[in-house]
């Protein structure tokens, strides 16, 4: 039995996709600059999926950028505003961002910005009232991630983004999680930029998209042919880009039953994991994306048991997961985000992730939740089960 729980790292694309991709790949594989007809028959499916990903989250279409992916789209916003300033200025992140923020963002730091990186509470949420304190008078950009990858939790993106506004800050939010998970609507929502990417919604890898909001000016960081209102030089990855349209389409028609189903799928792993007191959920669990369930071992020991090590058993029992931290040159590194929510060195090498998708059914989720006790019966500390 092979059971895939890992859909915030990727997701399977859809049949339709892949229809998409292959037709344009046999039949429309024109280059959308060109004049003849068969650049314009590329281009008509550019604007289409331009139009198709512009409706997931309410947007008009020319306010969608391709990219190639979340991480282009990430640094394109965070970059894209720092580099129309002469001089280093001031910037907010929150403490759980995704590295494609954070990485840019400690270049920055290195170039002189100053930069405040918010506070989360045990949960992974950032509190409204701390964003308000550590504005600055040149302070550029606020960046804080909408559905925090690693342990669920949804920041209260419409509160931060009003003090932005009220501010007169631009305010970015990678929603690459929360993007045909949650209704998503930028003519409501207070935001500047928005980051999405393919291949999280049943779409392909390679492509992705910025929003950003009529005014708003960047500095493009790939110049040449002016693709992409200019900000984005380079021929459009055309099958691909095709693909994510049309994975959008499916996740605007099928989001609100999708929603449900998951969340219900997600309640239902809780129940039967609360069962096994060494796992400990992380995130906030009423703020949540609705396919997220995430734990840390309360007795990993950081080295024998941890989060690779229920990672390795449960694929060995056909179950595909992730842990919540990184391996470095060969060492388990604590999670950065587990750390900002208060947790030790050695419960931040013990984060596991379940996430659900499409495919999963509550069979899944039945035979998952019967493993993993199994799993933890087996490689728990041996005074841990005497204690039980």
């Amino acid at each position: 039995m092979q059971i895939y729980l890992d859909y915030s790292a990727t997701t399977p694309p859809r049949e339709e996709a892949i229809a998409s991709m292959h037709q344009v790949m046999t039949e429309l594989w024109g280059n959308p600059s060109s004049l003849h007809q068969w650049g314009e028959r590329a281009a008509l499916v550019l604007e289409r999926a331009r139009a198709q990903v512009a409706a997931l989250i309410n947007a008009a279409p020319e306010t969608i950028v391709f990219t190639t992916g979340g991480t282009e789209a990430d640094n394109l916003a965070i970059l894209g505003v720092t580099q129309r300033y002469a001089s280093p200025q001031h910037l907010v992140i929150s403490s759980v961002e995704h590295s494609a923020i954070d990485a840019p963002v400690r270049w920055l730091e290195c170039q002189g910005w100053a930069v405040t990186r918010l506070l989360v509470d045990g949960q992974g949420r950032v509190d409204p009232a701390e964003l308000e304190r550590s504005l600055q008078p040149n302070t550029a950009l606020i960046s804080v991630i909408y559905g925090q990858s690693e342990v669920g939790t949804l920041q209260p993106i419409d509160a931060l983004g009003a003090i932005a506004r009220r501010h007169g800050v631009l305010f970015h939010t990678d929603a690459v999680q929360v993007a045909g998970r949650c209704p998503i609507d930028v003519q409501q929502l207070p935001v500047d930029l928005l980051s999405l990417s393919s291949h999280k919604l049943y779409g392909p890898p390679g492509a992705g998209a910025l929003y950003v909001r009529p005014g708003v000016l960047l500095e493009p960081q790939m110049r040449g042919g002016g693709q992409e209102f200019r900000l984005r030089s380079g021929t459009q990855a055309m099958p691909a880009i095709a693909g994510f349209g049309t994975a959008a389409e499916f996740a605007v028609a099928e989001l609100q039953i999708e929603q449900l189903r998951l969340t219900q799928l997600r309640d239902q792993l809780f129940h039967q994991l609360a069962a096994i007191p060494d796992l400990v959920p992380t995130g906030d669990r009423t703020h949540r994306l609705p396919h997220h369930a995430s734990f840390y071992l309360r007795h990993g020991d950081g080295d024998r048991l941890n989060g690779r090590t229920i990672v390795r058993h449960l694929n060995l029992a056909g179950i595909g997961i992730s842990a919540g931290s990184a391996c470095n040159s060969g060492k388990l590194v604590p999670s950065p985000t587990l750390l900002a929510m208060g947790l030790s060195d050695r419960q931040a090498r013990s984060g596991i992730r379940f996430t659900l998708g499409r495919h999963t059914t509550g069979a899944d989720i039945d035979w998952t939740a019967t493993v993993v006790q199994q799993i933890m019966e087996r490689v728990a500390p041996a005074p841990l089960l005497s204690a039980r």
